[in-house]
């Protein structure tokens, strides 16, 4: 855990690669020393209709769910290891934003495949 959700709107690809992104909330998430590497997961989608107001305003906004259990303390320090790897490398970008999001821990179920 965690998924990283990467959302952004189409024209930030045109100012980075969004593998760079990637790499870049993948680090923020390591940085916070919450995970261990191989249990971060991260990815990207592009939403090309998007409305901000009246405006199409360039967007990033990365949601990082959890399993619960975490203090605000780690949720706060992580959201900000991720906004500090991120926020340089979208000068350009209008809006910049990181949330944590619980996944409830009694309900959340998984599969893997070995």
């Amino acid at each position: 855990m965690p998924h990283c959700i990467i959302d952004y709107s189409p024209e930030v690809a045109g100012q980075i690669d969004i593998d760079i992104l990637l790499d870049a909330v993948h680090q923020g998430a390591m940085e916070s020393d919450l995970f261990p590497e191989y249990d971060i997961k991260t990815r990207a989608l592009a939403y090309p209709h998007h409305r901000t107001g009246q405006t199409r305003d360039s967007f990033v906004h990365v949601a990082l769910h959890l399993l619960s259990g975490r203090s605000d303390a780690q949720k706060s320090m992580l959201s900000e290891c991720v906004l500090g790897r991120i926020e340089p490398l979208l000068p350009r970008v209008v809006s910049v934003s990181v949330e944590i999001l619980d996944i409830h821990r009694e309900s959340y179920r998984k599969r893997v495949l070995e």
